[in-house]
């Protein structure tokens, strides 16, 4: 465990459900939560989920079958929690050893700009836990600051939905910004993977994925932060 020796993981869920005005509906992705969810289950930390406006978060992708993802619907406690997620002033970021931001394009919306989230990611990550964060969920992390004013992915490798995954799927002029180009603008250093295939990168205490592919595999590499810091 992390130095507070939290044995909890916050996950961050999309309350966009708008895909830019498009007449589809987005919100989170989920099996980029559900295979998460089973990682850090399994490994014996307790998940929390928290959306920027609480409640009951806009779901994209559901495929019941998928076993792990059924699971996790059906789970009493995470259906409890899912239909009343945390806002992120009801959040104390000293609960919990790491945060995880989902993907689903809702977050390109509603992520960015939310500094409360982005303040829970500073204070974990300046109190020795694991920020991380896939395909989409990294749009969160464009404007994270630590407390020297620094970019947080400055420097560092990360993985996100790249832009050449946003062309594939045909949304290139619907995203108010491509992430990729967002997180090398800010001094991140990309590294992109085959489109939708597995690529996960981790820098420090910093783990983040490309795609819907990688969420399970990002999860996995958290674990094994937490459990080297521990």
């Amino acid at each position: 465990m992390t130095n507070n020796g939290s044995n909890k993981v916050l996950v961050v869920l999309t309350s966009h459900d708008d895909l830019g005005g498009t007449g589809k509906k987005t919100g989170f992705y989920v099996s980029e939560t559900a295979h998460p969810w089973r990682v850090f289950s399994q490994a014996g930390y307790q998940v929390d989920l928290v959306s920027p406006e609480g409640g009951e978060p806009p779901q994209d992708g559901a495929d019941r079958s998928d076993p792990i993802q059924k699971a996790f619907l059906d789970d009493a406690e995470m259906s409890r929690k899912l239909t009343h997620t945390l806002r992120p002033q009801e959040v104390d970021p000293r609960d919990y050893a790491a945060i995880f931001f989902a993907g689903g394009h809702g977050t390109m919306w509603d992520f960015p700009d939310n500094a409360r989230l982005a303040g829970i990611a500073r204070d974990i990550y300046e109190s020795g836990g694991v920020v991380s964060a896939v395909c989409h969920g990294p749009a969160a992390l464009v404007n994270v600051t630590l407390s020297d004013g620094s970019y947080l992915v400055a420097g560092k490798e990360v993985s996100a939905f790249t832009n050449e995954e946003e062309a594939a799927v045909g949304l290139t002029g619907v995203v108010p910004f491509l992430l990729q180009s967002a997180l090398e603008e800010r001094g991140a250093k990309h590294v992109s993977g085959p489109n939708f295939q597995p690529q996960v990168a981790v820098a420090g205490r910093l783990v983040t994925g490309q795609n819907p592919a990688s969420a399970g595999p990002v999860a996995e590499q958290v674990v094994a932060v937490l459990a080297k810091n521990a």
